[in-house]
């Protein structure tokens, strides 16, 4: 089962270490994580996500660790000399990490699509631009705002639905091209090249977020941000959601089931101590989106605090230009007194502005949910346009999620390339330059067509279905097999055979009992909510609203749902069946063999 001198290895434990960093570390920790403890009780989230850290992350990651280093193979042949029915785990982690890689780069594309335009003396999305009779600005943008004007017009240049394909926006096709042209020269000679490449990858994100954390703390009302992370609504944590949110989290931040973790614990040496880099590894991601959430709640700060400023100004206006007061008499401190006693004064004066009245409230902006690439493209950008010289703060942050995107992009092709290197007859006829290559081709070809007006649409059906539910399943798989398959004692014996020392109490109670009770419970979780879900629905932006509507998937897509969580879910099964069908076939040949040999 080992492949002894002949396979490539990692410099030193540290480039490993760093790779993980780089691969864990990822775009999760800075727009998933602060969400989360805003959706579930600012700082009481940190509870749950600890536990769920000890009792379901930590061991399957040191688990995966294990795994490919005492194969010294990738996902694929790892499962395959576990056991032959069960390579159909590994051929469905790949086939999950390539679903990850298709559009996921595209938000490397649409990072540096963001860092070209930050090169300019006014930011593109600081204001709205003017219409076509320069009377004003264009509608859409005055519905909208102009962070999301450019995100949804400039940059993706969306279709109302899904169902306008719409053709390719070059700029962003171009940008698709430079993201997988860097991917391909980080990863052209295998660990060779990757480990080079991470200690820049895994220690630039950390420098930035330094930066940004001191130029945070240091915004108008970003205290307003870290008194509402570091305020603790433990109500929530009698809501089931929360625990559940929190295990997701763990679960997808650390890169579990897409075979990357095997691939790049496969060029460790036998006698590495996976143990204490698996504890490093999975505490230093943890701490990262702490550390993050940090730098984004004061950024929260500064921004709800800048809207809801703002919001006084609009109102002082109004009661200015209504009633006849002093310049000086109002003032955005006392503009909420002032609502009130002219409320009193003058009833039916103040009763005919109750249309234009503005309800200005801290805690509503801070209230105000954003996720994912709302986060990351949006809110950041209009907190950025607000700072003084916006375009060094603008580069710093979209070079960082560029190196976020990459480090993780590194993990996801690896978890690809190597149980393909694996196979004889690849390694036999191509050399990793070109495999990899081809591998680099075929995922761009395909992403190409998240590239089109409708290609936001289609990233995030991916995203939402395209990974989470098969890679439950497949860490299920994982452990049980481990655990019942190859046998519990005898994973102890190569654990002590690798590091010197039989695994403790800790991690043979979790890797038995508490991690499959807890990813079943999780599997059937997602299952429930698929089925009361009713139809799949979408964010489909209305340019006349200037905001995304919830819209209903058409049957095609709901059709692709279908097949996307099938494709990867059935390869498992039927990977058990090809490899059942194989032994039959190979014992129907033994005694026809010997047969004819006792016939001669």
């Amino acid at each position: 089962m080992e492949k002894g001198d002949t396979r490539p290895s990692w410099d030193n434990p540290m480039q490993f270490v760093l790779a993980c960093v780089s691969y864990a570390v990822g775009l999760g920790n800075v727009w998933r994580f602060p969400y989360l403890c805003q959706m579930h009780g600012g700082g009481g989230f940190l509870i749950p996500y600890l536990i769920m850290l000890v009792l379901e992350g930590l061991p399957l990651f040191c688990l995966e660790l294990a795994i490919g280093q005492r194969m010294r193979l990738g996902s694929i042949g790892a499962w395959s000399a576990i056991s032959p029915y069960l390579g159909g785990v590994g051929i469905a982690s790949v086939v999950t990490s390539i679903y990850l890689c298709l559009y996921y780069n595209v938000i490397n594309a649409w990072s540096f699509w963001y860092l070209f335009h930050s090169f300019q003396t006014v930011l593109p999305w600081a204001h709205c631009p003017a219409n076509t009779n320069l009377t004003g600005h264009l509608e859409e943008c005055e519905a909208a705002t102009s962070t999301q004007y450019f995100f949804y017009r400039e940059t993706l240049n969306i279709s109302p639905t899904i169902n306008d394909g719409g053709g390719i926006h070059m700029g962003q096709a171009l940008c698709l091209l430079l993201a997988w042209m860097f991917v391909y020269l980080c990863i052209v000679r295998g660990v060779a090249s990757t480990g080079k490449v991470v200690y820049f990858t895994a220690s630039f994100p950390y420098l930035v977020l330094f930066i940004y954390l001191i130029r945070g703390v240091t915004l108008h009302g970003a205290v307003n941000g870290l008194k509402y992370m570091f305020t603790p609504k433990l109500e929530q944590l009698a809501n089931p959601t929360t625990w559940i949110n929190a295990a997701t989290q763990i679960f997808f931040s650390l890169g579990l089931g897409f075979g990357s973790l095997i691939a790049f614990a496969s060029y460790n040496n036998h006698n590495n101590n996976f143990e204490r880099q698996a504890i490093a590894v999975s505490l230093i991601n943890s701490g990262t989106s702490i550390f993050a959430s940090v730098v984004t709640f004061s950024i929260y700060g500064f921004k709800a605090t800048f809207n809801y400023e703002a919001c006084l100004g609009r109102l002082r206006l109004l009661l200015l230009n209504t009633f006849d007061l002093a310049e000086d008499a109002i003032s955005v401190d006392n503009v909420t007194f002032w609502v009130t006693e002219l409320n009193q004064t003058y009833p039916d004066r103040f009763a005919a502005l109750s249309n234009k009245l503005e309800i200005c409230s801290l805690e509503t902006e801070l209230d105000t949910a954003v996720e994912g690439t709302g986060l990351a493209f949006i809110v950041y950008s209009e907190a950025i346009k607000n700072m003084p010289v916006p375009q060094l703060w603008s580069v710093l942050y979209f070079s960082m999620l560029l190196m976020l995107g990459l480090g993780s992009m590194l993990g996801n092709v690896t978890a690809i390339t190597t149980p393909l290197c694996d196979i004889r007859f690849l390694s036999r006829h191509l050399s990793n330059e070109t495999l990899n290559g081809l591998v680099c081709l075929f995922c761009l070809l395909l992403g190409l067509g998240f590239t089109t007006r409708s290609g936001n649409y289609w990233l995030t059906m991916f995203n939402d279905y395209g990974a989470t539910l098969s890679l439950l399943f497949i860490v299920l798989i994982e452990i049980i097999s481990v655990c019942y398959v190859y046998g519990l004692r005898r994973f102890e014996n190569d654990i002590e055979d690798m590091i010197g020392h039989r695994p403790n109490w800790y991690w043979k109670i979790v890797w038995a009992g508490v991690g499959p009770i807890l990813i079943i419970g999780l599997f059937i979780f997602y299952i429930v909510i698929y089925i009361r879900g009713g139809t799949p629905t979408y964010q489909a932006w209305d340019k006349d609203l200037g905001r995304a509507v919830t819209t209903k998937y058409p049957a095609f897509a709901q059709v692709f749902i279908g097949l996307l969580l099938a494709s990867s879910l059935s390869c498992i099964p039927l990977g058990a069946l090809y490899a059942f069908c194989v032994r039959r076939r190979q014992r129907r040949k033994v005694p026809r063999q010997g047969i004819k040999t006792i016939s001669t």
